[in-house]
């Protein structure tokens, strides 16, 4: 045998050991935790769903044991710290223990500009913001049993619970160690540069992509919804850094499951409220691209289930099996149950799936509104998705498997359908998922609605949210959800009365005989009260802002929640936060103390007496950016590059140096060659001190006649 072929074996043995060594790399990529596990043994049990009517709803046994030791053990003494003696607003705050209102939070969701809304307005209810303590409205936070989002808000609830319940200030703005930050000026879509073919951009998509596929190889079908998700969680999610963000170093938040919040330490100790995200949905095969009917099923996603309070379905699946088709609550045979496709990316995801609306699945096109960069970086990875991973019949919203086929076929819209198809918690206008914390077994007494909606010409909410549960709860849902409290009649009904630009209290008169409804503590967003120019109401489609944009965005939310108003004038309210106290207290109080009362006579609405919007004066209603150069942007990037940066100034230097010095030498060898040429062309008989002036001659002609 020659040399050559003794090699051979030994190539083939390096070549075998090297591809496996890849196939396990590609394997471990942290990237693909992203896809689900199929053909898992089901649990012993006569079916995955739990199924009631409105009369018989009763709450999860695990939901309902943590609100029973979240209100036992956490929120009585929260109570107590945030009222204090509460002499101006209760008798006796110890006659109320174990009477406490129940009350929720919800925050409405459309992109960043309501994840950075409600993340100035949570922080003015934090209680462990100083600032907001000590004006009386932080504490609301930690008396609250529930918290509900959607869309934009589901990515603030998620960016909370998935780093374990942090202060909104380090979750924004990270704390030096384990939480990095938001990093909004990374684009959401184009985050490097605005170019398809930008290297990093290219390495972004690539590992989104990589994430999809993983799902989609393992027989999950996927769509537009899992790339979205995707990008949501290197925003949203922990471990990713601005030093990992286009790398696959780390999983990106994929692998991190809805159903293991529950394993988190700061819900063990029942310190956050009950988490529910929301949904919307349209009729499988229907392809409705624009608004959906109020009779459209609404779902929640929560720790412990998937399923809808609405009559129509009245069902609940265990969250540890959704991605399981089941037909009757009961899966094709005992080793078809799916795990892992509650993936927290993908349930953000879901909740702000608005592409049925702007997605033309025909020509795989997007339309956002001018952003040129962000359309073509939507185009290029749909288009990617959809050559590299197998068909599906629907790319614009979020696929989940039909746990409920089979039931309610009478009432329920996808009773034969494999598919559910799922869309953004606002595609029926109730852009706050206030329904979900009206259900009447979770009996709230109050919730407060924080309202980011961009409903008017300037993108200020004009109360439609609110409009359409009211609508909702009273043709679709009066069975199974407590009515609302008395509202204005039509959105130009809440501009006129100014409620849509302040904080405001519905519901706090109960009229005797009718059914009881909760208080609800409007707090919208609106221009800053001192008149300042107005930076919150920002457009659905803006992907990105720098970081003085979104400190100035925060800043302004969170004065907004810590000032209440003044009437006819553009100060703040020093009594608003125990006015916020008062209405938080009042449903268990039996006789309100005289300032609750003028607070009441404040911040009250009336409906035989409404208020006016001249009371609101010295507004600025358009919108100025408070980073027009985007100067900030400048500089991070400068940041972000400054190591490559130094190594191409070196270069530029030393390129510089080479250029000039090149210069001189031929310069000087140019010089050299003249001289030498001119004295070779002269004759013997020449007298070459003639070519040179007098004081030439003094220097030159010794030399020359020395050479000689």
């Amino acid at each position: 045998m020659t040399t050559p072929d003794l090699f051979l074996p030994l190539q083939l043995a390096l070549h075998i050991i090297l591809s496996c060594v890849l196939r396990v790399a590609v394997a471990q990529n942290p990237v693909n935790t992203y896809a689900p596990t199929v053909n898992v043994n089901c649990p012993e049990t006569s079916s995955l769903v739990r199924i009631f009517t409105p009369q018989s709803q009763v709450l999860n046994a695990s939901e309902a044991d943590y609100i029973a030791s979240r209100e036992s053990y956490v929120i009585s003494n929260a109570w107590s710290n945030w009222l204090g003696n509460a002499s101006d607003i209760v008798s006796n705050l110890e006659t109320l223990q174990g009477k406490f209102p129940r009350i929720g939070i919800v925050i409405g969701g459309e992109g960043y500009r309501t994840a950075q809304y409600g993340a100035g307005v949570l922080s003015g209810l934090d209680g462990r913001n100083d600032t907001a303590r000590e004006k009386g409205t932080g504490g609301l936070l930690q008396v609250a049993s529930y918290l509900s989002a959607s869309s934009g808000g589901s990515w603030l609830l998620g960016s909370l619970l998935m780093n374990d319940w942090p202060s909104l200030q380090e979750l924004v703005y990270g704390n030096g160690g384990d939480l990095s930050s938001w990093m909004l000026d990374l684009d959401l879509i184009v985050p490097s540069a605005p170019s398809v073919d930008d290297s990093n951009n290219q390495a972004y998509w690539g590992s989104v992509l990589e994430s999809v596929e993983s799902k989609a190889n393992n027989g999950v079908p996927t769509s537009v919804t899992d790339l979205w998700g995707r990008m949501v969680s290197y925003h949203f999610l922990n471990e990713t850094t601005r030093d990992n963000f286009y790398t696959n170093d780390t999983s990106h938040g994929a692998g991190q499951l809805w159903s293991q919040i529950s394993l988190l330490p700061n819900f063990r100790s029942n310190t956050m409220p009950f988490p529910i995200v929301a949904a919307d949905s349209r009729q499988a095969g229907s392809g409705i691209t624009t608004s959906v009917p109020l009779n459209s099923t609404v779902y929640e996603i929560t720790p412990f289930e998937f399923g809808s309070w609405d009559p129509d379905l009245a069902a609940m699946l265990s969250l540890q099996f959704a991605g399981t088709y089941l037909t009757n609550g009961l899966p094709a045979n005992e080793s078809a149950c799916v795990t892992g496709f509650d993936q927290a990316s993908f349930v953000m995801g879901t909740s702000s799936s608005f592409f049925n609306a702007v997605l033309n699945v025909t020509d795989g096109n997007f339309g956002f509104d001018a952003n040129s960069e962000e359309e073509n970086g939507m185009n290029f990875l749909f288009n990617q998705l959809s050559s590299h991973t197998p068909s599906s019949d629907v790319k614009d919203a979020a696929n989940w498997p039909n746990p409920f086929k089979g039931i309610n076929p009478v009432t329920f819209q996808d009773s034969s359908s494999d598919w559910l198809e799922l869309l953004d918690g606002g595609s029926n206008l109730e852009k706050t998922p206030l329904s979900s914390l009206m259900v009447k077994a979770r009996g709230l007494d109050v919730v407060v609605v924080i309202d980011g909606s961009a409903d008017d010409s300037n993108y200020w909410p004009n109360g439609t949210s609110l409009l359409t549960t009211f609508e909702r709860i009273s043709s679709v849902l009066s069975s199974s959800h407590q009515p609302m409290p008395p509202i204005p009649g039509t959105a130009a009904q809440f501009v006129s009365t100014g409620v849509n630009m302040r904080p405001t209290f519905f519901g706090c008169n109960l009229t005797e005989g009718q059914p009881t409804y909760p208080m609800i503590i409007y707090l919208p967003n609106a221009p800053p009260l001192d008149g300042s120019a107005p930076a919150t109401n920002t457009g659905d489609t803006q992907f990105s802002y720098t970081s003085m944009f979104t400190a100035v965005f925060i800043n302004q939310a969170f004065w907004n929640t810590l000032g209440g108003f003044k009437p006819n004038t553009t100060s703040a309210d020093p009594d608003w936060g125990k006015c916020l106290q008062c209405a938080a207290i009042d449903r268990a109080v039996t006789s309100r103390s005289d300032f609750c009362s003028q607070c009441f006579t404040q911040y009250c609405y009336d409906p035989t007496d409404p208020p006016s919007s001249s009371e609101l004066p010295g507004r600025q209603f358009a919108f100025v950016n408070p980073d027009p150069g985007g100067l900030t942007k400048v500089e991070e990037w400068l940041e972000r590059n400054k190591g490559a940066l130094a190594g191409c100034i070196v270069a530029v230097v030393v390129a510089i140096a080479g250029i000039v010095g090149f210069i001189f030498w031929w310069r000087k060898r140019r010089a050299r060659k003249s001289r030498y040429s001119r004295v070779h062309e002269l004759r013997e008989d020449d007298e070459p001190w003639r070519y040179y002036d007098s004081h030439s001659l003094e220097l030159e002609m010794p030399r020359r006649m020395s050479i000689s």
